[in-house]
């Protein structure tokens, strides 16, 4: 069955792309991804997909350019007669944009998933949707992995359980650092946070005791990392030992790494979902390689993949 599995990637993260293959026991396709003059491109297969279970596997951070060669190259397995197109998407760009906040707003993650929908995808893997509801967004299989996977496993082996406290650094986060204390038997804290807009806090405050606790703030995205250090700062203030954080999705842009440099931030472990823009002493990065591997191999062997969710 394995001889029918084919992977291929675009420009996104060729690294991660090719970790998952080899973990699988594959390696990526050959696929050119030629550009014109003017900077539109196209792509096309240099070998046969014909009757082949086909994984396109990147993640649609910014650029769209991202986004646009994912669509191309779903577009172009169809039409080369593959027999299903697997769209495997560490980190799902546009997920932020799940709902209608405001008047006359678009919802960019409904937008995406009939993007992917209409080139041909059969099937869509991701993993930590920022929104749980974008898995109805699609008119097919949606196989939502999460990285406590890998989190759960690393925070039991490297921290003392005995002082440790969960945290999320929004109400938005709640849920996610809820599930993550109850499966560990810790206690959490909550930062509640005002915006006055996108990527702007007006005010925050600490909901929990955190005084002469390690404290682990969890969250799915950083962004420009103001939240996190801001709450990891109250955190600090409130008379916590110290203060560390994990997240899936290190979009890490704007002022970010910087942020996290002059933090009260003791480490930040991430996925590599996303590749980092650069290198810092504080962040240390875990593969979601296998994860996605063991995921596709139970597909294409018809398991479950039930075992592959810890919380």
């Amino acid at each position: 069955m394995g001889d029918r599995v084919k992977f291929f990637t675009g420009n996104a993260d060729a690294n991660l792309a090719g970790q998952i293959a080899k973990a699988y026991g594959s390696e990526l396709g050959d696929v050119s991804i030629p550009k014109f003059s003017d900077g539109e491109y196209t792509t096309y297969f240099n070998e046969t997909v014909r009757g082949q279970d086909v994984f396109i596997l990147q993640s649609t951070f910014p650029p769209v350019d991202n986004l646009m060669e994912l669509l191309l190259m779903i577009d172009a397995a169809k039409r080369a007669s593959a027999r299903q197109i697997i769209a495997v998407l560490p980190y799902f760009g546009f997920a932020r944009q799940d709902r209608k906040d405001k008047p006359r707003v678009a919802i960019g993650s409904k937008l995406v998933a009939n993007l992917l929908t209409a080139a041909g995808v059969t099937r869509v893997i991701t993993m930590d949707l920022h929104a749980d509801q974008i898995q109805g967004f699609f008119e097919v299989p949606v196989d939502h992995l999460y990285a406590s996977s890998i989190f759960l496993p690393f925070i039991k082996k490297h921290y003392d359980l005995g002082n440790l406290i969960m945290a999320a650094p929004d109400t938005g986060g709640t849920k996610r650092a809820n599930a993550y204390s109850k499966f560990l038997g810790l206690e959490m804290a909550i930062c509640y946070k005002q915006r006055s807009a996108a990527n702007q806090i007006e005010s925050m405050m600490v909901i929990g005791d955190v005084k002469g606790k390690d404290v682990l703030i969890i969250d799915d995205i950083i962004d420009t990392a103001g939240t996190i250090c801001k709450a990891a700062e109250l955190m600090i203030e409130q008379g916590a030992n110290s203060v560390s954080a994990m997240c899936t999705h290190a979009v890490l842009s704007g002022p970010a790494y910087e942020r996290i440099e002059n933090s009260a931030i003791k480490e930040l472990i991430v996925s590599d979902t996303i590749p980092l823009k650069q290198k810092s002493d504080k962040i240390k990065v875990l593969t979601v390689a296998n994860l996605f591997a063991d995921v596709i191999r139970s597909l294409e062997n018809h398991e479950s993949i039930s075992s592959n969710f810890i919380v």
